[in-house]
């Protein structure tokens, strides 16, 4: 925004020409003519006209002042069905226009030259503009000046609509989260850029999305980890070369390059960010680890850091975690029915141990909090040790794993003992203390969730046992093995039919007969998706359930073949399995599932 726009212009909110004195016009008789001293005090208008009591406007003016918000936000707060009623009274009074929802009328178009800051702190939003006129969804009747200061700003005529709170933010957060700035074009502008601001690195923004004053390079990375957030990735890689740079994005597992910015910038890119996560910007010769707290609009991301020195720079990998974001039920994992059912069953159990077991990525962490939300009742102590805490689980005591202080996966779970618990998750079982004590945890009376990296269900059993625990230990305490893979979705803006080869689907054992109308489905490519075909991931799922013939196996010590042979006779649906499916129902592709399972035992 240009600094000599009128926006530090400040008016009482008894000036007879306050809504249009710059232009001079007459401020419009049906929107202020009832602002004046006699009747400007919000308390006065909520006591007289019957919305409040004098205990609860005390109630909500000790929260305005603990809490820093406005009157309205306090009693709204305090009394959330009152919020309709008094925005309804207030908008009557006043004869402004009560609107509920505006996500259907806004044009994104209006917030151009009006900073997010600016929006955020008054709680206003442009909403579209009718004959000349632009309709500003507001919360406070009496908060004029932001209205003046958008007439300014646009040229135009204002005409106030008030709006519930949660509204206004929600459509200031979307609106400016997709503003068309990117990353990409930063790039492009940095060529043009005096590269003398590279060096002035101050305080972290309160909010990336407000970037206006921001130096080049640190507009870049945040507009870089805005990208990101955007695109919905898990991981960042900037990854330095001879002659280039390289960003990439892992959107739904798979890695799309991004960006490619001049490889005279890694250098300005790569002290920002270890000035973001606390690290030592004067060591680039061995590896660095550190973390990032930022928000962008109404989320709140953890970013893990790790760089590492390679022959053309340092590189860097950030992974993403939303702290507050939405968690799934067991029922939205994708398991089928029997999965499903058995998967819902163990996890109920006073006793013994439960493993879910896949690569790095699969969505192991998340079906372990899925399965302990399912769980999670008053009478219950849960408490979880894990690297790094990725979801705040509420009523759930999580602790996070601190080698620099010994504060170990064991040690960890050693003191988590002591704590009466009744469920322990334990991240991942990594060596054979670990194994030992959460062995002995679930033989004494607890329920145990714990992760292994093995490819399929039945290689955990000889997993353990290779750790150097006894197979007694192992058939006497596991209780099922769920090993899951993550497949991408066919993309539903450009799903489309085709009918497929014999022999690609005889290559994930799919039969001609077992296909509906011999059709299935497969991603075009749009927008929407990136052109990749794929928009989102379920699971695919293998649950090996520990019972006697499988106990016999494990105490001879048999190869996982074997064991996962008698499984399937037992009913197990494999990995391949459950992906074909998959395929069949349409969810997913032929290609999919071979990228993420192996072949078969049979």
């Amino acid at each position: 925004m240009n600094n000599e726009t009128p926006m530090n212009l400040r008016f009482t909110e008894g000036d007879e020409n306050h809504l249009f004195r710059h232009s001079g016009e007459r401020r419009d008789p049906g929107f202020s003519d009832e602002i004046n001293p006699g009747i400007k005090c919000l308390e006065g208008i909520l006591l007289e006209e019957g919305l409040v009591s004098e205990e609860e406007l005390d109630r909500a003016k000790s929260r305005q002042k603990e809490k820093g918000e406005s009157l309205i936000q306090a009693l709204c707060a305090l009394e959330p069905d009152t919020e309709e009623m008094i925005l309804k009274a207030l908008g009557a009074r006043f004869h402004i226009p009560y609107q509920a929802t505006i996500k259907q009328d806004i044009d994104p178009s209006l917030i151009e030259g009006i900073p997010f800051h600016f929006v955020k702190k008054n709680r206003i939003i442009p909403i579209n503009r009718i004959d000349g006129t632009i309709r500003v969804a507001i919360y406070n009747p009496l908060e004029l000046q932001p209205l003046d200061d958008i007439r300014l700003l646009t040229g135009c005529r204002v005409e106030p609509v008030l709006c519930p709170i949660d509204e206004i933010m929600d459509a200031i957060n979307r609106i400016y989260h997709h503003a068309p700035e990117s990353a990409e074009k930063m790039v492009q502008d940095l060529d043009k850029t005096d590269l003398g601001l590279i060096t002035e690195i101050g305080e972290e923004p309160k909010d990336l999305l407000d970037l206006a004053n921001e130096a080049p390079i640190i507009k870049l990375v945040n507009l870089i980890l805005v990208q990101a957030i955007k695109d919905r990735a898990s991981d960042i890689h900037i990854e330095p070369f001879e002659q280039e740079l390289r960003v990439r994005y892992r959107i739904d597992g798979v890695l799309h390059d991004t960006l490619t910015p001049q490889k005279r910038y890694h250098t300005a890119i790569i002290s920002r960010i270890k000035i973001m996560s606390k690290m030592n910007i004067a060591e680039k010769r061995l590896p660095q680890d550190g973390r990032i707290r930022i928000r962008v609009a109404d989320k709140e991301i953890d970013i893990r850091v790790s760089t590492v020195p390679t022959a053309f720079g340092e590189r860097v990998v950030m992974r993403l975690l939303d702290k507050h974001g939405s968690m799934l039920h067991l029922e939205e994992l994708g398991m089928s029915g029997y999965t499903l059912k058995k998967m819902n069953d163990i996890i109920h159990h006073s006793h013994g141990i439960i493993l879910v077991t896949g690569p790095t990525g699969s969505g192991k962490t998340t079906t372990l909090y899925a399965a302990l939300t399912k769980i999670n009742f008053a009478d219950k102590n849960i408490i979880t040790i894990e690297d790094p805490i990725e979801y705040q689980l509420d009523g759930i005591g999580q602790i996070q794993v601190l080698p620099k202080i010994n504060l170990t996966f064991s040690n960890g779970l050693r003191s988590i003992l002591r704590q009466d618990p009744d469920v322990i998750m334990v991240g991942e079982i990594r060596d054979l203390e670990t194994a030992e004590i959460a062995i002995q945890a679930s033989l004494t009376g607890h329920l145990v969730f714990s992760t292994l990296h093995t490819n399929d269900s039945p290689g955990a059993i000889t997993r353990l046992i290779d750790m150097g625990v006894e197979p007694y230990l192992v058939s006497s305490s596991v209780i099922g093995i769920l090993a899951q893979r993550l497949v991408r979705l066919i993309c539903k803006n450009c799903k489309e039919a085709y009918i497929p080869d014999p022999e690609a689907i005889m290559e994930i054992g799919i039969k001609p007969e077992d296909i509906p109308n011999n059709t299935l489905y497969q991603g075009k490519g749009c927008d929407e998706c990136k052109n990749t075909g794929y928009r989102g991931r379920t699971g695919i799922y293998e649950l090996l359930m520990m019972d006697d013939r499988i106990r016999h196996f494990t105490m001879q010590r048999s190869e996982s073949n074997i064991i996962k042979r008698e499984g399937i006779r037992r009913g197990m649906t494999t990995l391949r399995q459950d992906g074909t499916a998959k395929v069949i129902a349409g969810l997913t592709t032929i290609q999919e599932v071979l990228r993420v399972t192996q072949e078969d035992v049979v």
